[in-house]
């Protein structure tokens, strides 16, 4: 099943001129953020990434980034444990 998480705030980027076409990005991604059409990567929803960092640290032409760990990914995780909202407020001392 994919999730969403909070709308527009992924730090997922990708530079298409760097990729190589090899989909190791569709493979390790745990919410099937990435397909690959005319051998080149695309990101189909970015609302799904959870910043988990597994494409871009399995990208070999470093066409991927992505600040692993922080932001809406910790939030979204700081929610499940508290109860709580989601927030990416980072000025908020439960965040990040």
């Amino acid at each position: 099943m994919k999730h969403s998480y909070l709308k527009n705030v992924a730090t997922l980027s990708l530079a298409a001129e760097k990729c190589v076409g090899c989909g190791r990005c569709t493979e390790v991604c745990p919410h099937g953020v990435f397909g690959v059409t005319d051998k080149k990567a695309r990101i189909n929803d970015k609302d799904h990434c959870m910043e988990c960092g597994a494409c871009a640290l399995n990208c070999p032409a470093n066409a991927i980034s992505v600040a692993s760990g922080v932001g809406c990914a910790a939030a979204i995780i700081w929610s499940w444990l508290t109860g709580n909202e989601p927030s990416c407020d980072c000025s908020d001392s439960g965040c990040c």
